[in-house]
């Protein structure tokens, strides 16, 4: 349908609003879906509103779109946007539960497939050290979940002959359901209540879970946690979330939160490191050599005479890995310069030599007010 308008399949302008678009297709899905309507061109019909929704509901691919003709853009030229498996925009609509939905029923009807249970997800937190996040390190973890009866094999039955086929839907997990609705007497396929569309019973209960098919158990995982990442970020490990009692049910995933305790001395921004390193006054003035943390001890640096408090010296690739490619921030690090606590007579009297010594003009700073007011 790639030669087809979009809007007037729908029935609206191309300046329709989202809420516009929505109900359009809501009207029409209420019209042609192929389990309210059976005449043979509902159900291509609906092929077609379906695809149109899928493309007008999506931001970007509108935008395609209305500039190139394809949801695509400028390489989709010749193409379709994906036909009735293209599923509906998450936005708002979600498909074909929602048409059931309007109707007063829940769940997938007709002949479309069962929706797999899906597990929930775990959300934790960890507190690592500044080193650990630096490096990379591998953590041991206990955490609480539901896991899968191995008694019952998840079917919540005290044995085999205790899981019995429903009788309200004779196995199938579907109903058919009768309603008068403002188009008349409709009839279509709901899940059946009395089993959950799981087409069985229980008679008699496991007596491990009662009946629920799941178990909460605590379990100890290994989480590898990469060099490089820093608060707040979070790793996710697929599937080692809740499981559900079904077989074939999808686990949830395990969603850890990590928090980083700061260092001592050294302050992370991005993956460049900030630190203060102090020196003697004598050294700046002299010059020399000074030691200044890292993250593999300390690195000595060589001060140039007359050196400004303040300035700052980059150790290059001596920061944080980076998470997502190859090598590491820096290090910067200011150079401030440090007074003595006490001086006794000696130094007092050598100061003020150099004092007398050193012309005023060499300090690059110094302050005269009167001479620059006059």
């Amino acid at each position: 349908m790639a030669n087809k308008d979009y809007y007037e399949t729908l029935g609206v302008n191309k300046n329709a609003s989202e809420d516009e678009i929505k109900s359009a297709f809501r009207n029409l899905a209420k019209k042609y879906h192929p389990d309210l309507n059976k005449t043979p061109e509902a159900a291509e019909k609906f092929k077609e509103i379906n695809e149109a929704y899928s493309v007008l509901s999506d931001k970007e691919k509108r935008a395609n779109y209305d500039q190139f003709g394809s949801a695509d853009g400028p390489q989709g030229f010749g193409g379709g946007a994906g036909g009735f498996s293209g599923g509906f925009s998450e936005e708002g609509f979600g498909g074909f539960e929602d048409i059931f939905n309007m109707f007063g029923f829940g769940g997938r009807g007709g002949a479309q497939a069962q929706r797999r249970e899906e597990g929930e997800d775990i959300n934790i937190s960890l507190t690592i050290t500044f080193a650990e996040a630096a490096f990379g390190c591998e953590k041991e973890i206990s955490i609480t979940r539901k896991e899968r009866c191995k008694d019952c094999n998840g079917t919540g039955a005290k044995s085999n002959s205790d899981y019995v086929t429903c009788g309200e839907c004779n196995g199938t997990g579907r109903v058919t359901l009768t309603q008068r609705t403002l188009f008349g007497i409709t009839q279509t396929v709901g899940v059946c209540r009395n089993c959950n569309g799981k087409g069985k019973v229980v008679k008699n209960k496991c007596a491990s879970c009662r009946g629920a098919g799941v178990k909460t158990t605590t379990t100890k995982i290994k989480v590898k946690i990469p060099a490089g990442i820093d608060n707040d970020q979070v790793i996710r490990l697929n599937g080692e979330g809740h499981q559900t009692a079904s077989t074939n049910g999808i686990p949830g995933d395990l969603r850890i939160a990590i928090t980083v305790q700061p260092h001592s001395l050294l302050v992370r921004k991005g993956f460049d490191l900030y630190v203060d390193a102090y020196a003697p006054i004598t050294t700046l003035i002299l010059g020399g050599k000074v030691e200044v943390p890292t993250l593999k001890g300390t690195q000595t640096i060589d001060v140039a005479p007359l050196t400004q408090s303040n300035t700052k010296f980059t150790l290059k690739g001596k920061g944080i890995k980076y998470l997502k490619g190859v090598g590491s921030g820096d290090i910067i690090v200011t150079l401030k310069g440090e007074m003595p606590k006490d001086l006794d007579k000696n130094a007092i009297k050598l100061v003020k030599e150099l004092q007398n010594t050193i012309n005023e003009k060499s300090y690059p700073k110094t302050n005269n007010y009167t001479k620059k007011l006059n």
